[in-house]
C-alpha cells in the first residue's frame, strides 16, 4: 500500500512498521557483510576503520538520497551513525587500528 492509499492512521501504522521490519532485515544482512570483512581484512592487513572507504560510503548514500528526495544531511547522520558501529563491530573483532 502507497501512502497516499493509506486511509487511516491503523494503516499508516501497519505500513510504517512493515518498512521497520525491512529496514531491520536489511541491517542484519549489512552486519553480516561487517562480520566478513572483520574475518578477511587481517589477513590483507587492512584495519577496521579506512577513512577513504568511510567518506566513499557517505558520498554515495548521499547522492542516492539526493536522488531519491530524502533529506542528504539526515541520511548521513544516519549512515555516520552506522559506520561508526559497524568499525567498532570490527575492531571488537580484530583490534582497534
Amino acid at each position: 500500500m502507497t501512502p497516499v492509499e493509506c486511509r487511516t492512521m491503523a494503516e499508516i501504522r501497519a505500513e510504517i512498521d512493515r518498512v521497520d521490519g525491512l529496514i531491520v532485515a536489511l541491517l542484519v544482512e549489512r552486519s553480516g557483510y561487517i562480520d566478513r570483512a572483520a574475518e578477511l581484512k587481517p589477513a590483507l592487513g587492512l584495519p577496521a576503520r579506512i577513512d577513504e572507504r568511510v567518506e566513499e560510503v557517505v558520498a554515495q548514500v548521499r547522492a542516492r538520497a539526493m536522488a531519491e528526495g530524502l533529506d542528504p544531511g539526515l541520511a548521513e547522520a544516519l549512515w555516520r551513525h552506522l559506520i561508526d558501529w559497524s568499525i567498532a563491530r570490527e575492531e571488537a573483532v580484530i583490534g582497534p587500528n
